[in-house]
């Protein structure tokens, strides 16, 4: 009897935010209560279609092990690096004992604490029987200006078939880590795991998701967080 397909989540939270600022790491800002990095591991947590989640952290990351969340046991931990590829590309080394080829791994910013089981459940019925994977995103609704280097407007770009790419990002094991392989051996940077994929020529799926799925970026976002969490009814 052949084992059934598993999946896993990379957190990639070895990063400092330099945008965002502060003493302490953009994951670990308080949130409602709670560091942001637990509201990312609970929304993980609460699916349990998801067997298991690595958490890819800083060498000098004292606060992971402190989080209620990395007591759970489905929660594991490994060291991170200095770019989010090779974050992730070490997650998925630590992952080798645990995966195979046909497995899936979901990769999502430990600055999204928004995450809700609806996307999730999106996602896992938009890719589960795509031989590649897929990511959520949203449809572009603003108008896009390209700026010129004075700072001003230099045109207009349309905005169709445009997508903000959003995370998780949902790939087969095998696929991935041959993707960020391949740019980590032409030392060629990506800011998601999608771009890694498509170096090798495949395409990704996109899964329309919810725009409240924001991204913590700057100090003032943890506010629009709060009120996404709230509503949800979340505390």
């Amino acid at each position: 009897m052949s084992r059934r397909v598993r999946r896993w989540a990379i957190v990639a939270a070895a990063g400092r935010g330099e945008r965002f600022g502060g003493r302490r790491p953009k994951q670990y800002a308080p949130l409602l209560g709670h560091p942001m990095l637990s509201w990312t591991l609970r929304a993980l947590l609460g699916e349990p279609a998801i067997d298991g989640i690595m958490v890819a952290i800083a060498h000098d990351d004292r606060r992971f092990a402190r989080l209620p969340e990395a007591g759970d046991s489905r929660v594991r931990s490994c060291a991170g690096g200095a770019r989010r590829e090779l974050s992730v590309a070490g997650a998925l080394r630590a992952l080798e004992p645990e995966l195979r080829d046909h497995d899936w791994v979901l990769v999502h910013d430990a600055a999204r604490p928004c995450l809700q089981r609806v996307d999730l459940r999106g996602l896992f019925a938009g890719v589960d029987d795509d031989a590649v994977g897929g990511l959520l995103a949203v449809p572009l609704g603003d108008t896009l200006k390209a700026a010129s280097e004075d700072g001003r407007c230099e045109r207009t770009v349309p905005r169709e078939g445009l997508w903000r790419a959003l995370t998780p990002q949902m790939f087969r094991y095998g696929v991935l880590r041959r993707a960020l392989s391949l740019c980590l051996d032409r030392e060629r940077s990506v800011t998601d795991e999608s771009a890694a994929v498509e170096l090798l020529g495949l395409r990704p799926r996109l899964i329309s998701g919810r725009s409240d799925n924001l991204k913590v970026t700057r100090p003032e976002d943890l506010t629009l967080a709060a009120a996404v969490l709230q509503a949800a009814g979340l505390r």
